[in-house]
């Protein structure tokens, strides 16, 4: 007789996310209980049943997690991202008492997919584990056509509104939460700040975006692309080597100075998220000049990868998961973090300067192997912010939740090689 599963969600991503998805395991016959460790998290669950107020300190949590995991008997958890102190407690707890851990995080894929695994995700992921040999090996059965991201994304403007608005909860209602304290060092007050002036200042950025773009492609020189990250990104602090972005700007700099031919330039493009607290076209400006090649280096804010992208000679990224669309259009990258996609069949081994100098193409069959391998498994179509993006998404997830199997497994277990096909349905693009 199997035991009953017993849901516990910590927190999300901003918006009706996870509320939605509890109400979707509850239909299912599933007990769901939510832990809120603000009024954001709060405000976003809405009248859901289930409600856990947590208004202790961090020192309080690992405590009181046992007690709810004892007291509810817990059998599963849910949490997006597995790095913050809370979530980092939890996987803790679960792995030494066996349950089942399921991690939700940014598409690997993104945009068109969101990343669903379970127990770890990032570098922390089983993807790291797995070789290309080996994916070949468990795909050899498969005939797949691989889908092709949409040529439109409607939910970044959600993502602004649904982050201003939960630290806007945060920052004026949060009375019944004294113990709260932000995972990111960036205090709420000035994270809402950020949050709302670029959402009020999306239209004046995107023309501005536009115009540098144009200049850029029309400039008639080769160029290379470094791909910048959000500092407070989970991947950067717990999977990189780097302190803060002004490091990676610099040695970025360094390393195409010393080797790039005097002809080509060197575009810095930021995180669509980019709030303005890093002075980052100050820092480029600054190492730019130090090297004496300023004209030559420019600074893209935002905006889509794809319309700069294009055109590149090659990109750096520390480990940003948008160094996948340079793999999926064969570009040669060099990464310098831990990442999913660091194999060596995709990821180059020059130092960063003979890189600049002549880098070194990606193995373009392997990538489309191992791109094939994620859809089959961790990547789920849909999104998490815009209401189109969570149909998408919820009508995928629940049956992945509910099986005993993680996506891997799931995998692993189907019938060897000369069975008959396997037959893959793929959703319709998000509009």
């Amino acid at each position: 007789m199997s035991v009953q599963k017993t849901f516990l969600f910590l927190q999300g991503p901003h918006g009706p996310f996870f509320r939605q998805l509890g109400q979707m395991l509850r239909k299912a016959g599933v007990p769901v209980w939510r832990v809120g460790f603000n009024a954001g998290d709060a405000a976003f669950w809405g009248r859901a049943p289930g409600y856990l107020p947590f208004p202790g300190e961090l020192a309080d949590w690992p405590k009181a997690l046992a007690t709810i995991l004892k007291d509810h008997a817990i059998t599963d958890i849910v949490l997006y991202g597995d790095t913050r102190p809370t979530h980092a407690e939890a996987v803790r707890q679960a792995k030494a008492q066996g349950l089942r851990v399921h991690v939700f995080e940014e598409g690997y894929l993104r945009p068109y997919w969101v990343t669903y695994e379970r127990g770890g995700s990032n570098g922390h992921s089983r993807l790291m584990d797995f070789s290309v040999a080996e994916m070949r090996d468990r795909l050899a059965r498969s005939d797949i056509d691989m889908p092709t991201p949409p040529a439109h994304w409607g939910d970044m403007r959600q993502h602004i509104f649904y982050g201003a608005l939960y630290h806007w909860f945060v920052m004026f209602r949060n009375g019944r939460y004294p113990g709260f304290r932000p995972h990111r060092a960036l205090p709420v007050h000035r994270e809402t700040m950020l949050y709302t002036k670029r959402l009020l200042l999306m239209p004046f950025l995107a023309l501005h975006r536009r115009r540098a773009t144009a200049r850029i492609k029309s400039g008639g020189y080769p160029y290379h692309l470094a791909l910048l990250q959000l500092e407070h990104d989970a991947s950067f602090q717990a999977h990189s080597s780097f302190d803060d972005m002004q490091a990676f700007i610099a040695e970025v700099i360094g390393g195409f100075a010393q080797g790039a031919p005097a002809h080509h330039h060197l575009v810095f493009k930021a995180h669509p998220l980019e709030s303005g607290q890093s002075p980052l076209r100050q820092m480029i400006r600054q190492a730019a000049l130090q090297h004496k090649i300023a004209a030559r280096t420019h600074y893209l804010r935002g905006g889509k990868l794809a319309q700069i992208l294009d055109q590149a000679r090659s990109a750096v990224t520390v480990n940003s998961t948008s160094g996948q669309q340079a793999l999926w259009r064969g570009i040669p990258l060099k990464a310098f973090g831990t990442a999913v996609f660091s194999k060596p069949q995709f990821i180059s081994d020059q130092p960063l300067a003979a890189f600049f100098a002549a880098p070194q193409r990606p193995d373009a069959k392997a990538y489309r192997e191992y791109r094939q391998f994620l859809l089959e498994t961790c990547q789920v179509p849909g999104g998490f912010y815009s209401a189109s993006g969570r149909q998408q998404l919820l009508r995928h997830l629940i049956d992945k939740m509910l099986d005993d199997q993680d996506p891997y497994d799931a995998l692993l277990s189907r019938p060897s090689p000369g069975a008959a096909p396997l037959r893959v349905v793929h959703a319709r693009p998000l509009q």
